[in-house]
């Protein structure tokens, strides 16, 4: 649980940094079109546990704001996807690379054997979680594992 505080607070500490420009759930659907990829609008609220009218207005704001853009599947014209804008990506740049930067230092004080078994540990909880895919990690800042353990980001 100390380690769940400590990571909430970095959490909190990077949302500081972007909550004048959106607010905690705009930034969600934001981090979720990062991460996911590009969703559509039901994807998003089943995602986001929301009806999709919520996600539907949250969209709004953003595509407003210039921080997210909608655009016809190529599959099907009747279906709208969800993908960010060149502002919207440079959101969440500095929101991860504020992160980075914190636990990179909070890491600095571990070992470097210590640092990516941890690594490791976490990308394995946060995909046992269902928070990250595999092949999207590197998306996040995090590095994979190569057989020698090392995670490539440090």
């Amino acid at each position: 649980m100390a380690a769940a505080q400590a990571l909430v607070g970095v959490a909190a500490q990077g949302v500081s940094e972007v909550e004048e420009r959106v607010t905690l759930p705009q930034l969600r659907v934001l981090m979720l079109v990062a991460t996911r990829g590009g969703l559509n609008l039901g994807a998003l609220a089943l995602a986001m546990g929301v009806h999709p009218s919520n996600a539907s207005r949250a969209c709004d704001r953003l595509v407003d704001s210039g921080l997210l853009a909608r655009s016809e599947s190529s599959l099907d014209r009747r279906n709208l996807m969800l993908e960010l804008t060149p502002d919207g990506q440079a959101l969440i740049d500095e929101l991860i690379e504020h992160r980075r930067g914190t636990i990179a230092t909070i890491l600095e004080g571990l070992p470097e054997t210590r640092r990516r078994t941890l690594a490791n540990a976490m990308l394995s909880f946060a995909e046992a979680a269902g928070e990250i895919h595999s092949d999207s990690a590197w998306k996040l800042g995090w590095g994979r594992a190569s057989s020698s353990g090392s995670t490539g980001q440090g």
